[in-house]
């Protein structure tokens, strides 16, 4: 994993991969600002709804900006990752053109449409699970770390579902793609766990969906070195 990362952090400089960060970037960061307006007009919409006063529906819209912040992690993991499933055809290609030439050779273009896809399950699953696990993050607030210890794991194996699953689908068919997500868990969850201890970090976050599809290439054509 660790030369993953190093081959990952090299070629940041490639122009091929460059340009898929700046699309990224300003893909994502306009669904988050989009969403920010989208719960402000909506907060206020249904305090005046209920019969707020205006200065209440206001007051609305500035909380449900704050909640969004407050979730902001996870909200720009989900964008992100549906975002960079857009694009994760051309970094995959970059890496292999460079690492892997033949497989490269061999690769099966994923269409946008299965590209579209995939990016809308991984952000749906991402919601839902963390939905779904919310009773158990409350649950462990009482010992302190609980909770963060918990989201990071469950969404560790989240993203290096998602992340794997990107590359793999260049180069498997259904079938095999669940084969190898079976016999990969340990391998998956790692890069996880790296690409989610990169989005914790500041500006950092704001490539890390690119360096994770990067270094999932790595793993899925290394997987057989170890």
């Amino acid at each position: 994993m660790i030369a993953a990362f190093l081959l990952s952090l090299r070629q940041l400089g490639d122009p091929r991969v460059l340009r898929v960060l700046v699309k990224s970037l300003v893909v994502t960061l306009a669904a988050m600002a989009t969403l920010g307006v989208a719960l402000w007009f909506a907060a206020r919409a249904l305090a005046r709804w209920i019969g707020a006063a205006a200065g209440t529906a206001d007051l609305a819209g500035a909380l449900a900006v704050l909640v969004g912040v407050a979730f902001g992690w996870l909200l720009f993991r989900i964008i992100a990752i549906a975002v960079i499933g857009l694009f994760a055809d051309e970094v995959v290609n970059a890496v292999e053109a460079r690492h892997y030439p033949a497989a490269l050779a061999s690769a099966r273009r994923v269409p946008l449409a299965r590209g579209v896809a995939m990016g809308l399950r991984s952000a749906g699953r991402a919601l839902i699970v963390n939905v779904a696990a919310s009773p158990l993050y409350l649950m462990l607030l009482v010992t302190g770390v609980g909770t963060a210890i918990g989201f990071f794991a469950i969404n560790a194996w989240l993203l290096g579902r998602d992340l794997a699953d990107m590359v793999a689908a260049r180069h498997m068919d259904a079938r095999a793609m669940a084969a190898f997500r079976s016999d990969t868990v340990v391998r998956r969850w790692t890069l996880g766990a790296v690409a989610t201890a990169l989005m914790l970090v500041p500006f950092v976050n704001l490539i890390a969906p690119v360096l994770g599809a990067a270094m999932a290439t790595h793993v899925f054509h290394r997987r057989l070195e170890v």
